[in-house]
């Protein structure tokens, strides 16, 4: 069944009275069950597990992956499957809806996880306690919600705009439940087959997993004498460098530095095949020219200069060589400023971002009051929250940055407009385009901050991971209430669900944090200099840190060849990105994604283009719709990546645990 809409002359001439009126009158399911016990704890328990998903991927690539897709079909098909069995009635759509609203507020809420927080830990070489982590991210994406709901009414029910990540689950939601559901069967079958079978693989390739079944379940280590267990390499070059190594064969070398130093590694990571079939290949291929550019051409010649050395620690240890020594000491500066020019030329390029949004916020063409009663008084969240929480919690999270991390009370206090002014931004791109320039925004934070305070990185760190976060989080609750309003749900439930998400990822991914990226020594010590690492390359922390750096410091005691390369990465982005405005989006190359793949380890990105390559040339094979082919490889693209990523995910975080838990 069509979803009912107005229509764009309806749009354009009513009030917003008059749309509210429709919707209460043909949309709106008063009595349909929502935010239910069930659904509220099946979307914090998928919340959960999807949002250390999330965090895995972030601490791995610097891309936040949207799960509201995954947690609706996987809603679907579990509830589908205990009505069959009589253990309960199915879900309703709206309760499918809140499921995936709370699923997906979850996984963004680790955002400053793996960026602002973990690059001011890598400045500061401070480990920030957990329980600080826990309020300051709650309290930030709270405020979030409580600052989108004045623009809701505004951008969803009066200007109707598309939204259309949220547009796309109610389209899906709506065919599960009023068209094929065999469909959405299929898909979280399809989904469910992949994740198992990703799942195996990763095992196999994991020393803690390796160690339970070898060790502890078939005791090999006593009547077969084994001292370590037996695993694949992940890295299938491994098995050519072992047998080099026996019979004195070739090894790969660029200008006399070995290639394995250079990160140049073929690796079969799931986890990356399944985020470059939803990056796509277009984004690929750009990602993958950044990793070329400096892994196989400047890093090789800046080695050789003497640009990039081995170091000497403080004790005298000597560290040679690596993929994250050349990231450190040269690439990370010309990749940052590809990343950071292309993201703000980009935002730049689209004005109407600013002047829809703030025309949006305009006064209403008619007061609700000119029809009478408000009929959506008992169904919207009542202003009178948004008035008081905001400033309550404007004070707490300006309170929190101030003791947690020493920003000055001026810098706390002074960043909060900003706040404002970025969400209306950063929502009304999400509205247009399903696109949130939150790096590019929190750069606007982090330079006008460091104007300020040039002297600590926390005053610009901070100040713009909490606007990021509250502009990425209103942005997203808007989002999510889409698929809501095109169903005819309550938008007080789905702001409660949404909080209730930011609770779910918090308390599964503060501890995780620690187990993967934060992990105690034999001493029961932590050390920052873990939370970067072959494998989790931490990208997007250091594109904040590199920021925060030029701001603190300058570029004073930069190498030559780095300023040329800043130069040169400056003047390129610019130049792809007013290309793609020219050509109307139809330049192949991506800035940023070029920048990205400097800061990635080669063999992540190598694994991301294969995924995105093999679901690019299945679906030029199978173009006709209704073929098996095409119902496999395109309708199912999305099901076989989640399927990729999470089975790599939930095994790898697995695989840290067990790890900690033999020692």
């Amino acid at each position: 069944m069509a979803i009912q809409q107005l229509t764009e002359e309806q749009i354009r001439d009513w009030t917003r009275a008059q749309k509210d009126e429709w919707w209460f009158r043909n949309i709106y399911r008063g009595d349909m069950p929502q935010l239910t016990l069930r659904s509220a704890f099946t979307g914090f328990l998928l919340g959960a597990v999807l949002a250390a998903t999330s965090l895995y991927i972030g601490g791995k690539t610097g891309i936040g992956i949207g799960v509201g897709l995954t947690s609706v079909i996987l809603s679907f098909a579990l509830f589908r499957a205990l009505s069959s069995s009589g253990l309960t009635r199915d879900y309703t759509i709206l309760e499918n809806n809140c499921t995936q609203s709370i699923a997906t507020a979850a996984g963004y809420a680790v955002a400053p996880l793996y960026s602002s927080l973990a690059a001011y830990m890598l400045i500061t070489d401070r480990i920030i306690p957990w329980w600080q982590m826990m309020i300051w991210i709650i309290v930030v994406a709270i405020l979030g919600v409580l600052v989108a709901f004045p623009m809701k009414r505004r951008f969803i029910n009066e200007e109707q705009l598309p939204f259309p990540e949220g547009r796309a689950s109610g389209v899906v939601l709506d065919s599960l439940y009023n068209g094929d559901a065999g469909e959405g069967v299929f898909k979280a079958r399809l989904l469910g087959w992949v994740a198992g079978a990703t799942a195996l693989y990763q095992a196999s390739v994991s020393d803690g997993w390796m160690k339970v079944l070898q060790f502890k379940l078939l005791r090999m280590d006593q009547w077969a004498g084994m001292k370590e267990p037996w695993t694949l390499h992940e890295r299938l070059d491994t098995y050519y460098y072992q047998a080099a190594v026996k019979a004195d064969l070739w090894i790969p070398k660029i200008l006399g530095t070995d290639i394995r130093a250079l990160g140049l590694r073929f690796t079969l990571d799931a986890a990356m095949v399944g985020v470059g079939g939803l990056m796509g290949m277009a984004v690929a291929t750009s990602v993958l020219l950044g990793g070329f550019i400096n892994f196989v051409i400047l890093a090789p010649l800046m080695i050789q200069a003497g640009d990039i050395v081995q170091r000497v620690t403080a004790n005298g240890t000597t560290v040679p060589i690596s993929r994250a020594e050349i990231v450190n000491q040269w690439s990370m500066w010309w990749g940052v400023t590809m990343m950071v020019v292309g993201a703000l030329v980009g935002l730049l390029s689209k004005p109407e971002l600013f002047t829809s949004a703030f025309k949006n916020l305009g006064k209403s063409k008619t007061p609700i009051a000119a029809s009478g009663a408000d009929l959506l008084a008992d169904i919207e969240v009542p202003l009178w929250v948004s008035y008081v929480g905001v400033p309550i919690f404007s004070g707490l999270g300006a309170w929190a940055t101030h003791a947690f991390f020493g920003v000055p009370w001026l810098l706390a206090l002074v960043s909060l407009p900003l706040i404002f002014v970025l969400t209306v931004i950063c929502t009304n791109a999400m509205a247009l385009t399903s696109w949130t320039p939150t790096g590019a925004l929190a750069k606007i934070t982090q330079f006008t901050m460091g104007a300020i305070d040039r002297s600590n990185p926390a005053s610009n760190l901070l100040p713009a991971g909490m606007t990021s976060e509250v502009a990425s989080n209103a942005a997203n609750l808007l989002s999510d209430i889409k698929p809501g309003y095109m169903l005819g749900g309550k938008p007080r439930h789905q702001a409660m669900g949404h909080v209730i998400g930011i609770l779910a990822g918090v308390l599964a991914c503060v501890p995780l944090y620690f187990l993967l990226f934060l992990p105690a020594d034999a001493q029961g010590l932590r050390s920052t200099s873990t939370l970067v690492s072959e494998q989790f390359a931490m990208p997007a922390a250091l594109q904040w840190k590199g920021v925060a750096e030029i701001i603190a410091k300058g570029l004073k005691g930069l190498p030559p060849s780095a300023l040329v390369a800043m130069l040169v990465a400056g003047v390129s982005a610019a130049a792809i990105e007013i290309a793609r405005i020219v050509f109307k989006g139809r330049f192949p190359l991506s800035a940023v994604s070029i920048g990205l793949g400097v800061v990635l380890p080669p063999e992540s990105v190598f694994a991301m283009w294969l995924g995105a390559a093999l679901f690019w040339w299945m679906g030029l094979r199978n173009k006709t719709s209704g073929t098996s082919g095409h119902r496999f490889w395109v309708e199912g693209c999305e099901p076989i990546c989640a399927g990729l990523i999470s089975g790599a995910a939930l095994m790898g975080i697995g695989n840290a645990i067990i790890n900690v838990m033999l020692g």
